[in-house]
């Protein structure tokens, strides 16, 4: 009967320390765990704005391989649409102005890219153009993309 009762009496549960244990465990995990999502988030946000600027490339190099030159093309010329009409979800707008797209990213994006330009910038070459990306704000928050 004695060695019934022992046992009853090692099968309580969890101790404090071994529950703080886990508590511990779990904040270590969430602190690494959630600035690796928000900066997952944040370049989902910037993927935006570099398909919507993509779009506007195309329309770039068109008009580019017509007139040859990069010098007039802006927002609203040349069959390109105003910076104010290409909007996303991230993206307050996209304009372009020489040539080059700058994407400007408002609305809903997250206060750390909020305002940050995304820059697509066209090179002549022989008879085309290169593309160069920049971004005003923090590199580790660019998709592979525009690295």
């Amino acid at each position: 009967m004695s060695s019934l009762k022992h046992s009853a009496r090692t099968s309580r549960g969890f101790t404090l320390i071994e529950l703080m244990i886990v508590v511990a465990i779990i904040g270590i995990l969430a602190a690494i765990a959630i600035p690796a999502y928000q900066d997952f988030v944040i370049r989902a946000q910037m993927s935006e704005a570099i398909n919507l600027a993509s779009g506007l490339k195309i329309k770039v190099a068109d008009i580019y391989a017509h007139d040859g030159t990069l010098i007039a093309m802006n927002s609203g010329a040349f069959g390109i649409p105003p910076a104010s009409s290409v909007t996303g979800q991230y993206t307050s707008k996209v304009e372009v102005a020489g040539g080059v797209i700058t994407a400007v990213l408002g609305n809903r994006a997250n206060a750390k890219v909020f305002g940050q330009l995304l820059t697509m910038s066209p090179f002549e070459t022989t008879g085309s153009l290169i593309w160069k990306c920049k971004f005003n704000g923090h590199t580790r928050y660019v998709p592979a993309a525009c690295r």
